[in-house]
């Protein structure tokens, strides 16, 4: 990225190890974003040898525009998540200092968990395993973010 090019919004992937391969699959689905500089992401697979991890993870999640849930029941029952991540993530929400957004990964049960008053994706909450086409959910999801970070670039100015 040049001088002259507005940086994207910076994407936090919060995630439960067991979901690696369905996150690395979107990350593919959010590549077209990352050429065009729409957005960074990052999440703790991008923690350098050296580097202290839970530092990094710490202000990565403090740095970002958007937070990325992706829901399954191995991100729910992590502790990690949810005594680290989660707190944060909602607590920023809530702020309005960044979009918590989660992408229903698996089937479970959410509907206590404090981010089940967020609208995610796909569409309806429809867990994307559950997709005959993997891609077209993943298409769903990428062009929700893609949509997500227009928004938040260019707000409507309210006049009608």
């Amino acid at each position: 990225m040049d001088a002259t090019t507005t940086p994207g919004a910076r994407i936090f992937v919060s995630y439960a190890h067991e979901d690696e391969e369905l996150k690395d699959e979107l990350d593919k689905h959010l590549k077209v974003l990352k050429r065009s500089a729409k957005v960074e992401v990052w999440s703790d697979r991008d923690i350098s040898s050296g580097q202290e991890w839970n530092d990094a993870i710490v202000s990565e999640l403090q740095q970002a525009d958007i937070i990325l849930l992706l829901v399954s029941v191995d991100f729910n029952a992590s502790d990690f998540i949810w005594e680290e991540e989660l707190s944060v993530a909602m607590q920023r929400h809530e702020q309005g200092t960044a979009k918590v957004v989660p992408v229903f990964l698996r089937e479970c049960d959410w509907d206590d968990m404090p981010y089940a008053k967020i609208n995610g994706l796909p569409r309806h909450a429809k867990p994307v395993t559950t997709y005959e086409n993997r891609d077209a959910a993943y298409t769903e999801v990428a062009q929700g973010i893609e949509e997500l970070v227009d928004k938040m670039h260019h707000p409507p100015t309210g006049d009608s």
